[in-house]
Order: C-alpha cells, then sequence, then structure tokens
C-alpha cells in the first residue's frame, strides 16, 4: 500500500516490525527484502512520486567553501525513489583490498570483508538491472573479447575491469507497484521524521516523529528502526534528536557527522596511443544480455600496497570541453547547450568556474558549424539510444579519430575526522536544523592520484605502445576543478568495532542503540573506487538478512497490520 501521509490521524502511533525511513535504493531494496521475508514494513518518505520543490527545500543548507562542496540540495532528490531519479547507472562492486586495513591509508578497514558482502551482490545487480554480477572483461564479454588497448600488457595495471550500467533505473518508479502490492508493506509519501526519541536510559528506540508540510502529526513504534536517507540527511537527523542525549543520538565520541568521504575525481593530462583507431576500445560495449560495459585501468592491488596508494581508476576521456582547439563539433555543442543539462553534468561542462570568453564562444560555433557529419551523427544516435530507448547510452562517447585521450581519474578519498558535517543555527520549514556541510581532501588524496598516474606513465612508456604526460605543477587544480564528485555522500556514519571512532556496529547498528540501524554509503568507513551505490544496496540486503535473524519470527498482528486486512 502506497498512502499520503496526511491521512494519518493526528497523534496516531503506527507499529510494524520494522520502520524503514527513506524510499531511496537502499530504503527500497530493504523493504522488499524484509516483505518477502514476512516481516511488516512501515516505510516512510518525505517526498512523492514526482518531485516536490517545497519538499526539495528541506534539503536546503550551507556549505563551508562553495568552491569545493555544491549546496546540499543539489545532487539529491527528495522524492520516492530518492537519487535514483537522477541517476546516471554505474555499477560496480567494491574490491577485496578496499576492506582490509590499509598501514598508508588512516582510518581504513572494515569491520567486515569482501566475502561477507560478496552473497548480496548478485541480487543487488538485478535489483539494479545492471544484468550479472561479473565485472572482468574476459567472463562478461567473452574469452575472444579484445583488449583494451591491443599490445599493451602489464602485470602493475590492470584492464580487464569493468564497470556496468543501469538502465538507469528509478527505483521508485521500478518498484512502486511491487511495494504497492506487497502484504504488510505500507509506504507513506510525505513523511518526514523530525525526531528519534529514545527510552530514558538511551539504549533503544521508544517512538520516531512523523511531520507533513500540512501539520500533521503522528509517530511510530517499531521493533528495529532503519535509517536509509543518505549520507548526509542521516548525520542531521541524529545530531537534531538531542532529547535524551544532548550531543545527538550515538554520537556520545562526537563521530557523527565526521569523516564525510565522496572521491577525488577529474580529467588529466594526455594519452597518445600508437597504431590505428581499431586498436582502443575507450567506449560501450555491450554484454550478451545487452547491459553497457565498460573498460578502465587500475594499479594492481599488490602494487597499491607496495607504494602506499589509495584505491583509484582511470578510463579513456575526451579532451577538456570548454577549450574548443580540441575542433570537435559534439563537444562544443554540449558546452553551449550546458545550462540545459542536469546540475551535475552542466557544472561538469562548465568546466567549474571557468568564464568564457566571447572569442571562446564564437570558436565553438565554428566548430559546429565546420564539423557537421559528426554532429548530425551524434544527435541521431542520442535520440534512438538515448533519449527513446528503455535502457540508455550511459554517456557521450566520441568517435576516435586521432587515439588521443585525457584520463577521467576516479579516486578513493583517504578519511579524516576534520572534514564533516555539522548542522547550522538555520532552520526548515519543519523547524529542523539545516545541515552546515565542511568537505575537505588532504594533500596525501592529490599524492596518491600523482603515483598513480606515474604508473600509468611508466607502464605505457614500457610497453611502445602508449606515450601519457601530465602537468604535475596543476594536477591538484585538475582534481579539485568541481570539488567534491558528484552525489556520493559517504561515511558520515561509519562502520566499525571500535566506539570511539565509529558509529554502527558490523550489522549497521548504532552502538548505542540495540534497535536502530542505519542503511547507506553513511555507515562506509572508506570510500573505494568505485560509485556507492552497488554497494550500498548489497549491505542493505545484508542489513535485511541481520535484522530476520534478530527479530526471529514475524510480529504478532499489529495496527498496520489490521490495515492490510
Amino acid at each position: 500500500m502506497i498512502d499520503n501521509a496526511d491521512s494519518i490521524p493526528n497523534g496516531t502511533c503506527l507499529e510494524a516490525d520494522v520502520c524503514v525511513i527513506g524510499a531511496g535504493p537502499a530504503g527500497i531494496a530493504l523493504a522488499l527484502d524484509l516483505s518477502e521475508r514476512g516481516f511488516s514494513v512501515l516505510m516512510l518518505e518525505s517526498g512523492f512520486m514526482k518531485e516536490d520543490s517545497t519538499t526539495q527545500r528541506l534539503y536546503e543548507g550551507e556549505v563551508a567553501d562553495s568552491r569545493l562542496h555544491s549546496p546540499p540540495d543539489k545532487y539529491r532528490q527528495r522524492r520516492f525513489g530518492g537519487s535514483s531519479a537522477i541517476w546516471g547507472g554505474r555499477c560496480m562492486p567494491f574490491d577485496p583490498l578496499d576492506f582490509e586495513t590499509r598501514n598508508h591509508v588512516p582510518h581504513s578497514g572494515w569491520p567486515i570483508s569482501y566475502e561477507d558482502l560478496l552473497p548480496y551482490y548478485a541480487r543487488a545487480n538485478e535489483l539494479s538491472e545492471a544484468g550479472r554480477f561479473s565485472y572482468l572483461a574476459e567472463d562478461a564479454l567473452g574469452r575472444h573479447a579484445l583488449p583494451l588497448i591491443r599490445g599493451f600488457e602489464s602485470q602493475r595495471v590492470l584492464t580487464n575491469g569493468l564497470e556496468r550500467f543501469s538502465c538507469p533505473t528509478h527505483f521508485g518508479s521500478r518498484y512502486a507497484k511491487q511495494l504497492r502490492l506487497a502484504p504488510h508493506v505500507k509506504v507513506l509519501l510525505g513523511a518526514n521524521c523530525t525526531g528519534i526519541r529514545l527510552v530514558p536510559d538511551g539504549n533503544a528506540v521508544r517512538t520516531i516523529d512523523v511531520t507533513t508540510l500540512a501539520g500533521t502529526r503522528f509517530s511510530t513504534s517499531c521493533r528495529a528502526t532503519v535509517l536509509a536517507v543518505g549520507g548526509l540527511e542521516t548525520a542531521r537527523l541524529l545530531l537534531a534528536s538531542r532529547d535524551v542525549s544532548p550531543e545527538g543520538v550515538g554520537n556520545f565520541h562526537d563521530v557523527v557527522g565526521r569523516y564525510y568521504m565522496c572521491h577525488i575525481a577529474g580529467n588529466v593530462g594526455r594519452l597518445t596511443i600508437q597504431g590505428p583507431t581499431e586498436n582502443v576500445r575507450h567506449g560501450y560495449e555491450l554484454a550478451p544480455e545487452g547491459v553497457y560495459c565498460r573498460r578502465r585501468l587500475a594499479v594492481a592491488p599488490v602494487e597499491q600496497r607496495r607504494l602506499g596508494l589509495a584505491n583509484a581508476v582511470a578510463r579513456l576521456h575526451f579532451p577538456r570541453i570548454t577549450d574548443p582547439v580540441h575542433r570537435n563539433g559534439v563537444l562544443s555543442g554540449l558546452f553551449l547547450a550546458r545550462r540545459l543539462i542536469s546540475y551535475e553534468y552542466g557544472k561538469r561542462l562548465n568546466d567549474g568556474n571557468h568564464e568564457t570568453t566571447a572569442a571562446e564562444y564564437a570558436r565553438h560555433l565554428l566548430n559546429i558549424a565546420t564539423d557537421p557529419v559528426d554532429t548530425m551523427a551524434f544527435l541521431m544516435h542520442w535520440l534512438s539510444h538515448r533519449s527513446l530507448a528503455e535502457r540508455k547510452f550511459p554517456s557521450v562517447i566520441l568517435r576516435n579519430r586521432t587515439n588521443r585521450f585525457s584520463l577521467e581519474m576516479h579516486g578513493e578519498q583517504i578519511p579524516q575526522a576534520n572534514s564533516r558535517v555539522m548542522l547550522s543555527d538555520k532552520v526548515d520549514a519543519l523547524g529542523m536544523p539545516q545541515l552546515h556541510v565542511d568537505w575537505r581532501y588532504c594533500a596525501a588524496d592529490i599524492d596518491s592520484i600523482r603515483g598513480t598516474l606515474d604508473v600509468l606513465s611508466q607502464e605505457f612508456a614500457a610497453s611502445g605502445v602508449a606515450r601519457f604526460e601530465y602537468e604535475a605543477e596543476t594536477l591538484e587544480e585538475d582534481l579539485t576543478r568541481f570539488g567534491a564528485y558528484g552525489g556520493h555522500h559517504i561515511g558520515t556514519t561509519r562502520m566499525g568495532t571500535d566506539k570511539r571512532t565509529s558509529v554502527v556496529n558490523a550489522d549497521c547498528q548504532v552502538h548505542s542503540v540495540n534497535n536502530l540501524f542505519i542503511a547507506g554509503s553513511a555507515v562506509f568507513p572508506t570510500s573505494s573506487q568505485a560509485n556507492p551505490t552497488l554497494t550500498l544496496i548489497a549491505l542493505s540486503l545484508r542489513l535485511g538478512h541481520t535484522l530476520a535473524r534478530r527479530l526471529a519470527t514475524p510480529h504478532p498482528v499489529t495496527a498496520i497490520d489490521e490495515e492490510f486486512a
């Protein structure tokens, strides 16, 4: 059942086995899993089926440095399906190395292993509509698949890793009917959690306060409560719930909101590959099941450990789009249309804070006028394979005419306690404190990418088939031009065994509150090279298994169950 929260009478207390707060990929995956196991689920979602500007403004807040981090209401969608509504669809698992304690990555080490999460990745892939859980080219594409770069062989640099792409799947649209028909599931839209109320000794959730923008107020009392509201909002809600714990729920050691990570990313250098263009597989390839896949470069784990490098990957990419000297009509057309494109990609097309001159505008127009064939071919391909396709072509890929590329880097960020989110003095329309976001990177983040680039450069040179060069003096600028990358909000309620340096345990339970759990990337201790979506879904499914074990058997019929009779 899916209903509007304003249909609930004021003062009502709803009951269920599990209350899931947030209907993004983590919350929806968990609700489906628990429902299939026979448990009653109450799902509270602040937004509605479609974007609502008034609700979206509840995400507003402030940032310490607008050059480094976008406003908190960007990149995220406060609606049913969460930010999967604007997701690019990139799926990849974390690497086994990511779960290890690495001496060269301070605060690294998960309390679970890759093997602990592995059983849940296949189902996460299925829910994401990304095909099989297969992320090596020889397995996913077949043993006769051509190499990324013909003639390039290296023990230090791996080229057989893949990214797989979802449709991209809007979890709200895709699973609304399933949730609507699921027995013992009730989804309430427009339901904003405004407080976590603990029992007097603070070791359990007593009730959850719920408020609508229209003024309806009610509460929930469930055997377990799960916060699945994203890396920023989870910290905000814990910090703002101060009736029993003045410092905020789970925040006895001032860890909630700290160790905030995204990814270090940017286009770097010039890669020139010898031989014909047919020797390079720089674009998307189709797996047998029809899923788009793309290769990437990565330094082998043994080399990362030996050289003290954080995890990172590199993708072959086109030159910087703002510079019209590329003479490419497609790139110039995208640049001129950047204000018609979504916030995230439009910002990247604008090259951060780049100010375009009139001469540059004129040169971009000239590129379009003198490159009509490729421009028209691109538009036709985009229309048929992106705009009108159910499984959409993931991103812009240009025809390789020169074997010259930049490297698009996507790197792990080293956890820092002083990179954090806090409550500000301002409040939203519901009276909830807004967030103040102070995201920071450190010199070690840049140095690690530099080390990765040096390994790539050495191995390309040794192969004799390619040459890679980059400007060391501008590397930091190149990697921070867009600030914190995308909507990857990670680590604000990190997982660990030490209560002094973590918020949740290996079961994603808040250390000090035995029936409060967190689902999502907020619990990741480290950020890996990978986008977080696939792993946060897998971790949510693991949490479903944990909750089923803890709750043992479905609760006797409760008020919420009676509504489904």
